[in-house]
């Protein structure tokens, strides 16, 4: 092994290096993990995914906070791949950048399981993509999670998934009903919007706004899920209840038998609880996030290249 094998060990990609077919062809600068120490510009397998669908990374300046985020957002595509929140290329999950008028989303083509830190985009409310050439985004996408964003300055990520079971719950014209202790966090927190169609028309989104109101999730009828936050792991912690409830009330229709549901008043009491533990909303949501970020790093750690 060479000294462009070492690095590429080093860092924790995980490739063939192989002198005598020159596997590691052309070089460009990506965003280096904090545990690498290597500052030279890292070589780029031209058989890697974002190479594949023809994205070029730009040489421009990296804040430390985007490069964080974007670690941080390239984890969470990896942990919702692994629970098969997603599947095929579809659906996103957006990231604001603090202190700018840009947020990240994963590019047209790329799989979840095949997002890594360095092949977010970073797209303005215009429909610009600023750090990479010859990749686009998914219209629909960018249409509603951009106009979410903009829209609601007090969230900064946007989670969107075509989860099996909860496009089944979806389809089901009645409200989502709490039957685990877990549903009970979600009293008062979920809305629900109707299928109009492929959401990459401007006059849905105020309608998407006003279902969502000022709660954390939205059932979107015939379509999916949508969840949101302050943060990716405030965003994550509601899809998981959302996806998870579904996912039980599914399974519990299948079985022909009357549902067992828990009365409101107890939903209430049991949400309080929650919220007024050490075990409340955020911390919850903060504790259990740092698990998933290092379940990430054991599963692949190349997500942070």
């Amino acid at each position: 092994m060479n000294k462009w094998g070492a690095i590429i060990k080093r860092l924790g990609i995980k490739t063939e290096w192989d002198d005598s077919i020159g596997c590691l062809t052309f070089f460009k600068k990506v965003a280096i993990p904090e545990r690498a120490t290597y500052t030279e510009e890292v070589p780029v397998n031209t058989r890697m995914p974002l190479s594949q669908i023809g994205g070029v990374i730009l040489d421009r300046p990296i804040s430390e906070v985007e490069r964080k985020l974007r670690v941080e957002l390239a984890a969470a595509f990896r942990i919702a791949q692994h629970l098969r929140w997603n599947l095929d290329t579809l659906n996103h999950i957006t990231l604001r950048i603090a202190d700018t008028d840009t947020f990240l989303m994963n590019p047209l083509g790329l799989a979840w399981e095949e997002i890594t830190a360095s092949s977010l985009v970073t797209v303005d409310f215009k429909g610009n993509i600023i750090s990479h050439s010859g990749v686009r985004f998914a219209r629909a996408g960018f249409n509603f999670h951009s106009g979410i964003l903009k829209a609601r300055p007090d969230l900064n990520c946007v989670m969107h998934t075509h989860e099996s079971a909860g496009t089944v719950i979806g389809s089901i014209d009645q409200p989502l009903v709490a039957i685990s202790q877990g549903g009970c966090r979600l009293h008062n927190e979920v809305g629900y919007h109707g299928f109009e169609g492929l959401a990459d028309q401007s006059d849905e989104v105020p309608r998407i706004l006003h279902d969502l109101g000022n709660k954390h999730a939205l059932v979107m009828r015939n379509h999916g899920l949508l969840s949101v936050g302050a943060s990716v792991g405030e965003a994550f912690g509601w899809m998981r209840t959302l996806i998870d409830e579904c996912r039980l009330i599914e399974r519990a229709l299948a079985t022909g038998k009357q549902l067992r549901t828990i009365p409101e008043a107890v939903q209430i009491h049991t949400k309080s609880q929650m919220e007024g533990s050490t075990r409340g909303n955020s911390p919850r949501d903060d504790h259990s996030w740092q698990y998933w970020l290092r379940l990430a790093e054991r599963l692949d750690p190349a997500f942070a290249n």
